[in-house]
């Protein structure tokens, strides 16, 4: 990011300094490796030619993936025949598909830079992706889900001056009429939608204003922004959070400071999960559940600069953002962790991954990779919630990102914590792999639950509170139905460690599994009641038994 303060560069640190680090890293990475429990990683390509700092799965089982355009030369070649970016200074890609089932990868081509951008899936299943930096900071890019690989057909398409504010580090929420909105980003104390209002308007939010850190490194950017079961946003930046009425633009409840007081976004970046939704019979009475994990204590950003890499949080808070006097509730986990992950898995868990036990994000400012992932466990008692699980052997640190894949592996990428592609020389070396992480519910393939109907490739048209059956196979176990569940997962759009738009619905079922025979069985549910719990998209439905989950089916609610 721009900043006056010094950025640290290896350029600028003796031998003695590097070789001591060096030693760290390899004592950090012993420690880590340590004390695993469940889980498997994949290698699933040593380098698609991009680092992954932006992921998003699309309904044909597809990941966007793109950096930034002004890194210098990518090791991915631009399409045959595809001419070079209008900004371009280097003439390579800087965008790339990734086909989960073929597990094969191709460019895209991106004219403006998408740096530290964000974005959104509307209803129709197009990735809108707004801002930037530079040249794109001001610019909407479109790319629409297709099964061909014609660059020329299937492509991203860019809007010149989509936005009418300069975007970089915002966060965008998808509405439940369909819109987006786009809110903060470096010095933006405001939002705007997207679509347009017709006069283009730009809506004031002093709550921004309110959290940014007057010593000039911010701690509000990426702001933690989740849709409320009442339809209005719940906004956490730097260490504390509103209830946003955005179509009054008026806040409506102002919820206690975090715990400690310590920041948890953008640079002192921690990650945040909207808790699983379970939806009552009736629709009525849901309640929302906040998750706030890791970060880095005050003060950080300014000694990481200095050369001194302060422990990060250790810690969790919730709170349950539906209560008329919300409480946040702290927990510790098994590690610390900045710029890590956190992924709704489709059994109702959380996923932490990615990040490191020491400094902040921001170039070459992080220290200690975090290798072990942890699954958190909601519904546990308080002492009993955390799972630490096996690790890779790639840090992921600033610009990674992880996203859930429809067959219940997250896939990860990224890793550049550098203004350039740097292989070596450096601390951590520029990753441009691509890496899958099996959560332990996949341990034993014969134990998951087979979705029959719905089929995949027909993605079931649902309506709100509509009642609809699921049949599956279940040939490995004998069904338990208390603990049978059906789940609805939102794909998210992962950067800057925040998977925006990311919630799970808990379905209601109504009356008994009935089966029929040969390990089939049949069950009804019902769908969302209402835009503001699910916003209209697409959707990946499983069936989860005894925690493990089957592989996700697409529907789509509207």
């Amino acid at each position: 990011m721009r900043s006056t303060q010094p950025v640290l560069s290896h350029a600028f640190v003796s031998p003695i300094i590097l070789v001591f680090s060096t030693l760290l890293l390899q004592v950090s990475l012993t420690d880590a490796a340590g004390g695993g429990g469940g889980g498997q990683w994949q290698l699933l390509q040593p380098s698609i030619g991009i680092s992954a700092m932006h992921m998003q799965l699309l309904n044909n089982d597809r990941v966007v993936v793109f950096d930034r355009t002004d890194f210098g030369r990518s090791n991915l070649q631009l399409a045959a025949g595809v001419v070079c970016p209008k900004n371009s200074k280097d003439c390579t890609a800087h965008s790339a598909e990734y086909d989960v089932g073929g597990n094969t990868f191709r460019p895209l081509t991106v004219q403006t830079n998408v740096w530290c951008s964000s974005g959104v899936v509307t209803a129709d299943g197009a990735l809108i992706q707004t801002g930037g930096s530079f040249e794109g900071e001001r610019t909407v890019r479109v790319f629409k889900p297709c099964n061909n690989n014609d660059s020329a057909e299937c492509d991203w398409r860019e809007i010149n001056l989509g936005l009418a504010k300069k975007r970089w580090y915002s966060t965008n929420h998808i509405l439940p009429d369909g819109r987006q909105i786009i809110i903060g980003g470096l010095t933006e104390f405001n939002y705007e939608f997207y679509p347009k209002d017709a006069d283009n308007k730009v809506y004031d939010l002093p709550f921004l204003a309110e959290t940014y850190d007057k010593a000039g490194v911010e701690n509000n950017l990426y702001p933690f922004v989740f849709l409320n079961v009442d339809g209005n946003l719940f906004v956490f930046a730097n260490n504390r959070a509103i209830l946003l009425d955005y179509v009054r633009n008026q806040v409506v409840k102002t919820y206690p400071e975090i715990p400690g007081g310590d920041p948890r976004c953008y640079p002192s970046t921690g990650s945040a999960v909207l808790l699983p939704l379970k939806i009552n019979i009736d629709a009525r009475n849901v309640e929302a559940e906040v998750l706030v994990c890791g970060g880095a204590p005050k003060g950080s950003v300014n000694q990481a600069w200095r050369g001194e890499f302060v422990r990060a949080l250790n810690t969790c808070a919730r709170i349950k953002i539906t209560d008329p006097k919300p409480e946040w509730v702290v927990e510790t986990m098994p590690s610390a962790r900045v710029m890590g992950d956190m992924i709704l898995l489709p059994n109702g868990n959380v996923l932490l991954i990615n990040g490191a036990g020491a400094g902040t994000a921001m170039w070459e400012l992080g220290r200690n990779p975090v290798l072990n992932p942890v699954i958190y466990r909601p519904g546990n008692e308080v002492a009993s919630r955390f799972e630490l699980q096996n690790p890779t052997t790639i840090p992921r640190m600033y610009h990674s990102a992880a996203v859930l894949l429809r067959d219940g592996r997250v896939l990860v990428g990224g890793s550049n914590p550098h203004s350039g592609y740097n292989f070596t020389g450096v601390l951590y070396p520029t990753e441009l792999s691509l890496e899958a992480f099996s959560p332990s519910y996949l341990d034993n393939p014969n134990l998951q639950p087979v979705i029959v109907m719905p089929a995949s490739q027909t993605k079931l048209k649902l309506s709100y509170s509509q009642e609809f059956w699921v049949r599956f196979r279940l040939t490995g176990t004998e069904l338990d139905p208390s603990s049978l569940s059906t789940t609805m997962v939102l794909p998210s759009f992962s950067t800057h460690s925040f998977s925006m738009n990311q919630r799970l619905l808990v379905l209601p079922m109504k009356g008994q599994v009935n089966s029929l025979g040969k390990s089939t069985y049949e069950v009804t549910v019902r769908a969302p009641g209402s835009a503001n719990v699910a916003p209209s998209g697409y959707y990946l439905l499983f069936v989860v038994h005894q925690e493990i989950p089957s592989q996700g089916v697409w529907v789509h609610i509207s």
